[in-house]
């Protein structure tokens, strides 16, 4: 089973983040107290028991989410240890996925993001600038708009969130962003302000992207334990060499959170575990990718429903771990024969070597659910037939067919059974 990791990004602090983890595993414990001597200060302090204020401002939101998520991931790996496919971060989030990824250092990050907030804090003073998220209209009109209120009166406001086909988040001058908060309300939108400190992801932001470039020269990166996808296209980082550029872009480009939402579909992800203090991300993916699977772990804040969190990734593990993951490979197999591309507009063919095919694996499905039974190597390779019989079929090219059976296999242990494959 193909898994992605989530990390939320700012908006998700709260106070009495991580500690419940902290009481409960030193794993967490430890990650608080290295955050602590890489700043020199206590964000231990800040996130159990500080202000909502203080929490906010950028300069400490970012290191203590930063915190509080890479130690509810250390506890994930030591209780669950099912590794990620693929990581994801929003924003901040995706500094948390470098870390996690090991390809950047956990202190290193914490002294990153602290100058990272600083620098953005610093680009446009507190109360000119504003965030708001819009909901119920579309991206094009959002962009429309921003672009007409962005005029030679020198205010600037954009898109800097592309969250969710119903959620885009603008970001600018708070006299510009205050106007369009009113006349997208008007239009019936559902506008809500976001609990920021800065307007980030924006052109304001370019003074911050060059001093951030200039600090992120003095670190030594690392080469990824699985592959990161990169906000400022969706796409999976190329090397370690590529993370100063990309994380100085990010900083005054929006995020792409639809379009990483939709790589991590379209690549077979089936499964993702949101890490962080808020389940921002698990909504999020509820809303415009229904196929995949979401778990929360680390926003907690009582025992009991750590607990609970904990005992569904067991269960998850369980799952995955079980047979072979004969069902997974079954169940893909099925959904490659529909999404896979057709070429061959012969109807006895594509009756013949398609639509019949899939209609005997897909009541194997069926019968298998409905009994409880476990699929056998059989079943299995009856499945896998199947769906060479349909790409040959539909006449995919032969890159697409290998492409397609690997996605099959990938992360089922499945692969060695079945050397035909």
């Amino acid at each position: 089973m193909k898994l992605a990791m989530l990390f939320p990004g700012q908006s998700s602090q709260q106070i009495g983040m991580g500690k419940i983890l902290c009481e409960q595993f030193e794993t967490a414990r430890r990650t608080f107290q290295e955050a602590n001597e890489a700043l020199n200060d206590d964000i231990q302090k800040l996130c159990f028991e500080g202000s909502v204020e203080e929490l906010t401002k950028t300069i400490n939101s970012q290191p203590a989410i930063l915190t509080a998520s890479v130690a509810a991931f250390r506890v994930y790996m030591e209780e669950i240890a099912v590794p990620p496919s693929v990581m994801a971060g929003h924003s901040l989030g995706e500094y948390t996925a470098l870390v996690c990824a090991g390809s950047m250092g956990f202190a290193d990050a914490v002294r990153i993001v602290r100058q990272r907030g600083r620098f953005m804090q610093e680009a446009v003073p507190v109360g000119s600038g504003a965030m708001v998220s819009v909901g119920g209209i579309a991206a094009e009109t959002v962009e429309e708009e921003c672009k007409a209120a962005t005029g030679s009166n020198g205010k600037v406001a954009c898109i800097s969130n592309y969250n969710a086909t119903d959620q885009i988040v603008i970001s600018g001058h708070k006299e510009a962003i205050d106007y369009l908060s009113d006349k997208f309300s008007q239009m019936g939108a559902n506008v809500i302000p976001l609990k920021v400190s800065a307007p980030f992801h924006c052109a304001l932001m370019q003074v911050a992207a060059e001093n951030l470039n200039q600090e992120l020269r003095k670190y030594t990166f690392n080469d990824f334990s699985c592959p990161v996808i990169a906000n400022v296209d969706a796409n999976p980082y190329t090397s370690k060499d590529s993370i100063v550029d990309i994380l100085t872009k990010q900083v005054v480009k929006p995020v792409r959170w639809i379009e990483t939402m939709h790589w991590l579909r379209d690549e077979g992800i089936e499964t993702a575990i949101e890490i962080g203090p808020k389940p921002v991300l698990k909504n999020l993916m509820r809303r415009d990718v229904k196929e995949i699977t979401v778990y929360n772990f680390g926003n907690a804040y009582d025992e009991a429903t750590m607990q609970n969190h904990l005992n569904q990734l067991r269960n998850f593990k369980q799952q995955i771990n079980h047979h072979g993951n004969f069902m997974t490979v079954i169940n893909r197999c099925l959904k490659a024969a529909i999404c896979t591309k057709n070429n061959n507009w012969n109807n006895d063919e594509y009756q013949k070597g398609v639509v019949e095919p899939y209609r005997m694996v897909r009541q194997m499905q069926t019968s298998l659910e409905k009994s409880g039974a476990e699929p056998s190597l059989q079943d299995v390779e009856k499945a896998l037939n199947m769906l060479r019989t349909v790409l040959e079929t539909k006449k995919t090219p032969e890159e697409i067919r290998v492409k397609r059976l690997e996605q099959v296999f990938d992360g089922t242990g499945a692969k060695h059974l079945f050397p035909g494959f």
